[in-house]
């Protein structure tokens, strides 16, 4: 089998974006890979984080992960400051990198705006620890989004230059893994924005934490138009509410676009949102029951992530120490 590496950030409550756009497809996965799914600690202080929040929030990520579908026994769940391999071969990646390639990382230059200079030294070198977290595993398949194909380019570039340097062949290419189209959700408040996690606004996502009332009430308020469905596609041009209503129904329901503008086609927004409600209580409230189950058992999160830890290490260790030993480390 293929072994598999994602990573995503235990911050904040995960939404439907995140389950659409990473976990669903993460579970899917799981049937033709072995994979090592990995929350992403270190990542996460590139930006301060209160500690306490941090570890709730790891365990609520655990959790969320588990309720979704993740198989804890078949495959490696575990976070990422449990395993020293992940730092040692980021410091290498650091000194293997070129500033000029991260210089382009279009990431960053999002991220830090106007006030880069402010920022975390950290959140620059981000891409290198990614990089690392993928080959400390030898991993060869990373399912990533767009945003981060960019850092996946990065990965293979240094996996090369490494290989170069030290007149091996140690590190493997790595493969993007694109998720299928139409999994990428925008705000409920600003179709023109992606769903997120950190915007300050609860009534702009729905969480996977959700109860069935939560939901009902954030579809209700969501950002619409006036005017009624239209029977096809082209009709969406220039609606982003509309056309992120539609694909949230579509993509949840297993179904194309264009059925559900023929089923809703001429209606108004009144009749689809009860509708979508439906449809999105039925996949988000079984998870968020399962959810909130197992986070009354915090010592089974714990040693979840604790045996994940352990079974990452038995792999990521002796593929460091080698590494450590080509650059001329002294054991």
């Amino acid at each position: 089998m293929q072994r598999l590496f994602s990573g995503i950030q235990p911050t904040g409550i995960p939404q439907l974006g995140n389950y659409l756009g990473a976990i669903r497809n993460w579970v899917a996965l799981q049937r033709d890979h072995e994979c090592l799914f990995c929350l992403v600690d270190m990542h996460a202080i590139t930006t301060w984080q209160d500690p306490a929040t941090l570890r709730q929030q790891t365990l609520a990520q655990t959790a969320v992960l588990l309720a979704s579908g993740i198989d804890a026994q078949k495959h490696i769940l575990f976070n990422q400051s449990a395993v020293s391999a992940h730092a040692r071969l980021g410091w290498i990646f650091n000194c293997v990198a070129r500033l000029g390639w991260l210089n382009r990382m279009t990431q960053f230059k999002d991220k830090a705006g106007k006030d880069r200079e402010k920022h975390s030294a950290g959140l620059y070198v981000y891409p290198d620890l990614m990089a690392a977290d993928i080959l400390a595993y030898k991993a060869t398949a990373v399912p990533v989004g767009e945003d981060q194909k960019q850092h996946l380019e990065l990965t293979n570039d240094i996996a090369q230059k490494f290989n170069h340097d030290y007149g091996v062949e140690f590190f493997p290419q790595v493969e993007a893994l694109i998720p299928p189209q139409g999994a990428r959700v925008m705000s409920l408040r600003d179709g023109t924005k992606k769903m997120s996690k950190s915007d300050p606004s609860a009534q702009s996502r729905i969480e996977m934490t959700d109860d069935a009332d939560a939901i009902a009430n954030k579809i209700k308020r969501a950002k619409s138009d006036s005017e009624a469905l239209p029977s096809e596609e082209a009709g969406l041009e220039n609606r982003p509410e509309a056309r992120n209503l539609v694909t949230i129904y579509a993509t949840l329901a297993g179904v194309a676009t264009a059925d559900v503008l023929r089923q809703f086609g001429g209606q108004g927004f009144g009749p689809f949102k009860a509708a979508l409600t439906e449809v999105v209580v039925g996949a988000v409230c079984p998870i968020a029951t399962e959810t909130q189950r197992l986070l009354r058992e915090p010592g089974f999160l714990c040693d979840t992530l604790r045996e994940g830890a352990n079974r990452a290490r038995v792999i990521a260790d002796p593929i460091v120490s080698e590494a450590e030993a080509l650059i001329g480390f002294l054991k």
